[in-house]
Formats: structure tokens, C-alpha cells, sequence
């Protein structure tokens, strides 16, 4: 059986849709795409269909046409080796059989060579040693810090900008813990700035960085970090849509858990169950939600890596009650999402006031779709005042939801008063 082309999935679907806004394109638009390029182009007449984009996508054709391959690079903004696309299929069975982690599964890039995207000058003979590393670390968890209190905007320009000035440091000599440390910061750095770019709605940029952060996962050996980055491309993926897509990638993640930690699995855990809600797998859901639970009570902060200090408390409750909206709305009993919203903002750090917007909005939602709107007018007063701080796409997003949500309630002053203040805000600057 043919492995599935994931590169070049991945790469359709984090394109936008030139005719579904806020939508991945589609295997049809993607394939009339190519024949409108192929006719405007070279002037040949073709008709593939959806079907043929599957065909390429399950990998069952592996090195499609040299037309068809020129108009996919095109359309997508990619190389043929970004999307997957293999000449030598003896070659590509040798490669898979090497001893590594096989992120390279849905990376574009080749695990043996530095992308040349991320190296912008020659290598030098110059040494690096653990200061280095601490140097990269250092700065990946400042730029987390201002992405989690800004948002994306302030956030994705510094994080980009320190990425290509510290990457050029994996050409330079190192002991081999050293360098499969300096891969792991660089790595993480790159997941920072990729979802920085998602926040922000730079769906392109977010999904070059995070598959450099999975090259890097991949050369360091490093599984908490591929999971941790495969976790993060999830979220993207259902953001614009895919829900199922994005619990396929969950499930990638997840591959091999018992090299994770209980965090770890307690975050992967939690984000499958979103997907499967959102899938209307309610059972499921819940069962993941449990099993969420279970990680985390056994959960030993001291032993995650850097980028999952995020997920404490708070983080967990939020985002299982996140997880458990969909049921809690299909089942018409707020009681089975609302409490852990609640207690997640009582809990919110205040190094994480973003989250905490997150969470007061996703319960102003709820509560405005299936509990008292005067309640979730207040709760959405109080998240719409906080979304001021922020340059983030997503949390406009959420505002937005919660004003579909409150539409028909108002009649109702403090409802009224509500929407008018979200469209207020949708065009307000942010704060400096």
C-alpha cells in the first residue's frame, strides 16, 4: 500500500480558499487551479478533477507529469520536494528506513541538509557551545512571553527575525549534545514563531516555520518537541476548518507516547478530544477528556521541557473545557463545560492574560447560546475590554463568534450594548 503524500496535504490546506473565506482550498479548487494555470500558461487544455488531487495526496502517484508538477509548484508556492513529489521510489524506501524520528513524513525538508531558506549567509568555522544554547533558550522563552501578552502581532515579527539571525549557528562546530540542544532551542524558536504568525492569520509563514521546528525535532531526536509542534500545526489545521486533517496530525503527534511526558500526553489528549467534539464524536470526546485528566493528575512540572511550562493548571482546565462545548451545546447542559471555563479564569496566571481572554470569551459564547444572555453579556463586556491588548486575529475571531451567538438576544439592552462594543473593538488599535 502507497504512504500517503502528506507534505503535499498539508501544503493545499494551509492555502487559503479564493472562494470559501476563512476556508483551506479544496482538492477541487486546487485541481481546477491547476488546469486555469495550465491553459493560461502553456495553453493545454486538461481537466483532472478532485479525484486526481487524491490520487496524489494517498500517494499513489508519486511523480505526477512535469506540467502538472510546474503548475502544483506554482499555485501552492512550493518546490517539488516541498510537496512530496518523488523521481527515484528505491531511493525514497532507503530514506524511510533510516533510523530517525520520520517527522520528515509531512516535512519539506531533506533531514540530512540545513533548509537553505533558514541560511541566509555562508557557514563559518566558528564554535558554539552550551552559552549558545542558553542564548537561543533565552530568547525562544521571551518571545513566548510576548506572544502570550501582546499576541501574535508584536510577537511574529521578532520571533522571525531572531530565527534566521540564530539558525545560521547550526553550520558552526559543536560537541554532539551541544548541537542536538542548539536544534531542539532552534526548533522551538521556529515553533514560536510560527504560531506567533497563526495568531495573526499568516498561514504561510506559520506553516513553513513550524515544518523547519519539525526538521529540527527530527535532527534532534527530539519526540517532546515533534509532538509539541505537530500539536501546535493541529490547532492551525482546525482553525481554518479541518477538523479532521487536524486530528489526524493529533494522532501523529501521539505516535510512540511512551516517550512523552505525562503533560505531554495530558495536551495531546485534550487537543484530540477538541477535534473529535468539533466532529460531533461526542462519546469519544468525552472519553478523551477523561483520559486528559488521567496524564495530567500524574503530571511532574519538573521533568517537561520549556515550551510546556504553559500547560499547567489553568491551561488544562481551559482547554478541556474548550474540548467540551460542543457536547456541552449538543446536549443542551452548560454544566458539562462551564465550570472548568470558569475555574480556568480564576486560575489564570497573570503571565497568560491572553488565555484568559480566550476562556471568558468561549464562555460568554456558551452561556449566550444555551444559558441566561444578560449573564454572557457581562462575561462578553468583560473579555471585549481585555481583547484591547491584544493583536491577535484569533481572539478578533472569537469576539466575532460571540457576536453570532448574541444576535438574536438584541433586544436586550446589555446585549445590544455588547455587539455594538465587538464591532467597536474590531477596528479599535491596539494598545501600545
Amino acid at each position: 500500500m502507497p504512504s500517503p503524500n502528506l507534505r503535499l496535504q498539508q501544503r493545499r490546506e494551509a492555502t487559503a480558499s479564493q472562494s470559501v473565506p476563512g476556508q483551506s482550498m479544496s482538492r477541487r479548487e486546487l485541481a481546477e487551479a491547476v488546469n486555469a494555470y495550465l491553459w493560461r500558461n502553456l495553453g493545454l487544455r486538461r481537466e483532472i478533477d478532485a479525484h486526481t488531487i487524491a490520487r496524489y495526496e494517498r500517494g499513489v502517484v508519486r511523480w505526477p507529469g512535469k506540467d502538472y508538477r510546474t503548475a502544483l509548484c506554482a499555485i501552492l508556492d512550493a518546490t517539488a520536494v516541498e510537496l512530496g513529489f518523488v523521481a527515484n521510489r528505491q531511493k525514497a524506501q532507503v530514506a524511510a528506513q533510516r533510523d530517525v524520528l520520520a517527522v520528515n513524513l509531512i516535512s519539506p525538508f531533506d533531514p540530512e541538509t540545513i533548509p537553505d531558506d533558514y541560511l541566509p549567509v555562508a557557514g563559518t568555522s566558528m564554535r558554539v557551545g552550551w552559552s549558545d544554547v542558553e542564548k537561543v533558550r533565552e530568547i525562544a522563552c521571551g518571545a513566548a512571553s510576548l506572544e502570550n501578552v501582546r499576541g501574535g502581532g508584536p510577537a511574529a515579527e521578532t520571533a522571525a527575525r531572531h530565527l534566521r539571525a540564530l539558525t545560521p549557528l547550526l553550520q558552526c562546530a559543536a560537541a554532539g549534545p551541544t548541537r542536538l540542544a542548539l536544534l531542539e532551542a532552534i526548533g522551538n524558536l521556529s515553533g514560536i514563531s510560527a504560531y506567533s504568525a497563526f495568531d495573526v492569520a499568516d498561514y504561510t509563514v506559520a506553516e513553513r516555520q513550524f515544518r523547519f521546528a519539525l526538521w529540527c525535532a527530527d535532527a534532534a531526536g527530539s519526540w517532546e518537541l515533534r509532538a509539541a509542534t505537530l500539536a501546535d500545526m493541529a490547532r492551525k489545521t482546525a482553525y481554518v476548518g479541518n477538523a479532521d486533517g487536524a486530528l489526524s496530525l493529533i494522532e501523529l503527534a501521539q505516535v510512540r507516547s511512551d516517550r512523552l511526558t505525562p503533560t505531554t500526553r495530558a495536551m495531546l489528549c485534550t487537543m484530540r478530544a477538541q477535534f473529535l467534539s468539533t466532529l460531533g464524536r461526542t462519546d469519544e470526546a468525552l472519553s478523551e477528556v477523561s483520559r486528559a485528566d488521567e496524564h495530567f493528575a500524574t503530571r511532574a512540572p519538573e521533568c517537561d521541557r520549556p515550551w510546556m511550562c504553559y500547560y499547567d493548571e489553568a491551561e488544562h482546565l481551559g482547554s478541556t473545557g474548550k474540548a467540551l462545548i460542543p457536547v456541552a451545546v449538543h446536549r443542551k447542559r452548560i454544566d458539562l463545560a462551564a465550570p472548568r471555563i470558569r475555574q480556568a479564569i480564576e486560575l489564570q496566571s497573570p503571565g497568560y492574560p491572553r488565555s484568559r481572554t480566550f476562556s471568558l470569551t468561549r464562555l460568554a459564547t456558551l452561556t449566550m447560546t444555551i444559558g441566561e444572555p444578560r449573564e454572557a453579556a457581562a462575561l462578553g463586556m468583560h473579555a471585549a475590554t481585555e481583547a484591547v491588548d491584544f493583536d491577535s486575529q484569533r481572539i478578533r475571531d472569537e469576539l466575532g463568534t460571540l457576536a453570532g451567538a448574541a444576535a438574536p438576544y438584541r433586544r436586550i439592552p446589555e446585549v445590544a450594548e455588547l455587539t455594538n462594543v465587538i464591532a467597536s473593538t474590531a477596528n479599535r488599535p491596539v494598545k501600545p
